[in-house]
């Protein structure tokens, strides 16, 4: 969510009539991702108190409030399937155009109160961004809101560097959570006795689930300490797309996921899990990769296997999956932004 509103602020900077707010409201009001330095930074003078959650949060939203009537925006971009209901309460009655999106699995259950507040304040919203067609479908029958367009992420572009040398390796890349399903795919793997691939995971425990050392039991009872690598969190990703040679993803809760993307942009087949929304937005089947049903690891290992036997089904695969991602340029995106927010360049 952060990367992709990195990508359109910076998008949105090369439009010279523009000028580019960024309001941070967070707990930490990290700013992980570079953003250009033509972007205004706006952020609390105050620290967010977690024991005194309630008068904080109030605190922000007033804050929120003030901070956009003072910029008087032409517009209003807001992400996230709960912070767009705070944005939404905060700026309650005023009369500059908001447009949010979700960026979670359409169908997730957000809890009673989450739940009701969308139901209630989302119509409210001047637009809402889906970022695929399923997800525009579950939006709109839920009456969330009438004016809706489906947008996709934008996929950086990843250039082939002929230095780094391809490796046997199958890669996936995603936060350590239960969702993301690492562990089945390590058990997958491990069934394949092909010795001579390594299973790669870049990825970070988050959710406080602490799932690494589940991970690494498994690998150490398998005595697979050579064989699936935990690479941990890591600033430098494109260079390990560029040395695998297959991409796989066992995620079955997803809204657009980049990482697939990113590995179809390096020129990498994917194998994929064919969760409720996002894969089957970029993948074809058998025409630049596989999409493989929910929790069905008996197909998954015979689409991985296939592809580590198989060199030239890999690269035309592979070479499909490149050019069929263009058409999530950060160009073709951001212009689909500025059309539908009506924003004047």
């Amino acid at each position: 969510m952060e990367r992709v509103m990195s990508e359109l602020a910076w998008y949105f900077s090369h439009k010279i009539s523009l000028e580019l707010h960024i309001v941070l409201y967070g707990i930490t009001r990290e700013v992980f991702y570079k953003v250009p330095e033509k972007a205004i930074i706006h952020e609390p003078s105050f620290r967010f108190r977690n024991s005194l959650r309630m008068i904080y949060s109030l605190r922000t939203l007033l804050y929120l409030r003030s901070s956009v009537k003072s910029i008087s925006p032409s517009a209003i971009l807001s992400f996230g399937e709960y912070w767009n209901s705070f944005v939404l309460i905060a700026l309650l009655r005023l009369k500059y155009p908001i447009f949010i999106s979700d960026r979670c699995q359409p169908d997730k259950h957000l809890g009673i109160v989450h739940n009701f507040l969308r139901r209630i304040l989302y119509p409210a919203a001047t637009g809402f961004i889906a970022q695929t067609e399923k997800a525009r479908d579950i939006y709109f029958n839920k009456f969330l809101n009438n004016n809706i367009r489906v947008i996709g992420n934008p996929i950086r572009t990843i250039q082939l560097i002929s230095s780094i040398q391809k490796e046997n390796i199958i890669l996936t890349v995603g936060r350590l959570i239960s969702t993301k399903h690492h562990d089945r795919l390590i058990k997958v793997f491990l069934n394949i006795e092909d010795t001579g691939w390594k299973l790669v995971i870049v990825g970070y425990d988050h959710l406080k689930q602490n799932n690494s050392e589940i991970l690494r039991k498994i690998i150490a009872e398998n005595c697979a300490e050579e064989r699936v690598i935990l690479e941990g969190k890591q600033a430098d990703v494109e260079s390990y797309y560029l040395k695998s040679r297959i991409f796989a993803f066992m995620s079955s809760s997803e809204g657009f996921p980049n990482v697939i993307g990113e590995a179809m942009s390096a020129g990498l087949p994917v194998v994929a899990y064919d969760c409720s929304a996002g894969p089957s937005e970029m993948i074809r089947d058998s025409r630049n990769g596989f999409l493989v049903p929910l929790y069905n690891d008996g197909l998954f290992k015979e689409k991985l296997q296939l592809l580590m036997e198989n060199e030239e089904l890999r690269n035309n695969l592979g070479s499909q999956a490149k050019k069929d991602i263009s058409r999530f340029s950060i160009e073709s995106v951001g212009e689909q932004f500025i059309k539908f927010m009506k924003i004047e360049t």
